[in-house]
């Protein structure tokens, strides 16, 4: 089970680091800060949760988080 759970953490960061990767260039600060919350909080999710659910329930608010963050003032 925890080789499992290693390898889909793994998985998770990784794609959400080449999917991100792709539009990085076009993105703003504020833009750029929701997706940073989004793929930590995901990943925190899936350690703290686990399965689907918590990695959803992370990613969504660390997205949260990352926008109200680098929010202009």
């Amino acid at each position: 089970m925890k080789t499992t759970w290693k390898y889909s953490v793994s998985a998770v960061a990784a794609a959400l680091v080449i999917a991100l990767g792709g539009c990085a260039g076009g993105m703003t600060h504020q833009e750029k800060g929701t997706a940073t919350g989004a793929v930590v909080g995901g990943v925190a999710g899936n350690v703290l949760g686990g399965g689907l659910l918590g990695t959803a329930a992370g990613a969504a608010v660390g997205g949260v988080i990352g926008h109200e963050v680098t929010k202009p003032k």
